[in-house]
């Protein structure tokens, strides 16, 4: 493919006889902000290596050097949007095909039969870190910025972001969830979002590594040699995790305005801390309640195609109702900074409200054949 595809794709040749297939996320004007169309490249490409004999392991970069990639391509969302809303009636169906076809591409990665590699350097958020996190080999830089932001848009954490924060001991997917927070690369494997840490100034030497690799087609023996090869990269010296300091006591098993007034109850630990909390005070109510009940609903014997599932429901939920469309105006078209949120506060959000994101508003689920 050409250079100004906005997805690269090569296929490189391993000692052994096998092949490396490798995918660059490549428009870094958007900080790789994933389109529909990159999704609709990513999956025959990643399908076709699948069943390639040939093809042992795949790795997956973001180009530009700024961001893995920075989430998805929120201003075409929002227009389709705004159409909607405009005409009263689904006119565009761009959200409802970005969404479905965007968590397709995550489960298949989720549930990939070879070793996928990700390079998780600089800004991962969104569909990026639900590429990321997705993958069997995560590896971080001493400039990774992990976050799960979306209550500042009034949008949920998607893209199996879901499964992420199942996996989490529940106090860290509550402060990461709830307030956006962006973490460091020590943060983020606290949190279980990566599997290693390389220096990035190592990347391309550990790229070129991972292409000397005689992989073989095994699975169990190709992932061993996979995490020889990083591990033979020394980790940055990384600070202490911030979210060390979070209680163990958060939970959300407490009602959402218990939840937040202990979250709250940490203002003034640190200058981080008291960061998330801001983001918390300005963020969409209506999401603040989703997440919690979307960790809630977590903690118990989820799958994770249910887990897809019900990310399916909400995410079309929040496409149908106003407050991710003003969320995206206010941060990100008009710039103005001051949404005007269909509930002003906490206090004010109805349960119902966020329990009627949660069900279904078909017969029949998008991804029921997961």
């Amino acid at each position: 493919m050409g250079g100004e595809a906005p997805v690269l794709f090569e296929e490189r040749s391993l000692p052994g006889g096998k092949l490396l297939g490798v995918a660059v996320l490549n428009v870094p004007s958007t900080l790789n902000s994933l389109s529909l169309e990159m999704i609709d490249l990513l999956r025959p490409a990643l399908d076709g290596w699948a069943t390639n004999a040939q093809v042992a392991a795949v790795l997956i970069k973001g180009a530009g050097g700024r961001a893995f990639c920075a989430g998805g391509d929120i201003q075409a969302l929002y227009h389709a949007m705004v159409a909607n809303h405009s005409a009263g009636e689904v006119v565009n169906t761009y959200p409802f095909e970005f969404f479905e076809r965007e968590y397709r591409l995550d489960y298949a990665l989720h549930t990939y039969p070879k070793p996928v590699i990700v390079l998780g350097h600089g800004v991962v958020m969104g569909g990026g870190l639900g590429i990321l996190s997705a993958a069997s080999h995560r590896v971080l830089t001493e400039r990774s910025r992990v976050a799960i932001p979306e209550i500042t848009i009034g949008l949920f954490p998607d893209a199996g972001t879901t499964w992420l924060l199942k996996n989490m001991p529940e106090h860290l997917a509550v402060f990461a969830g709830m307030t956006g927070s962006h973490l460091g690369a020590a943060d983020a494997m606290l949190c279980g979002v990566g599997t290693h840490v390389v220096s990035s100034a190592e990347l391309d030497a550990l790229e070129s590594a991972i292409g000397q690799l005689s992989l073989t087609g095994d699975r169990a023996a190709d992932d061993a040699a996979i995490n020889r090869c990083i591990d033979g990269y020394p980790a940055p010296e990384l600070s202490a995790p911030e979210l060390a300091q979070i209680p163990e006591s958060l939970t959300v098993a407490t009602p959402l305005v218990e939840t937040v007034a202990a979250l709250k109850e940490l203002a003034g630990a640190s200058d981080w801390i008291d960061r998330g909390l801001g983001a918390l005070a300005a963020g969409c109510p209506a999401s603040i309640g989703v997440v919690h009940e979307q960790i809630r609903r977590t903690r118990g014997d989820m799958r994770l195609n249910d887990a897809f599932r019900m990310e399916m429901v909400v995410a079309t939920h929040c496409a149908t109702n106003p407050d991710f469309a003003e969320g995206v105006r206010a941060l990100l078209i008009d710039k103005d900074n001051t949404p005007t949120w269909r509930y002003p506060s906490i206090d004010a959000l109805p349960d119902a409200y966020v329990q009627s994101h949660f069900t279904p508003p078909w017969d029949e689920n998008p991804l029921a054949d997961l």
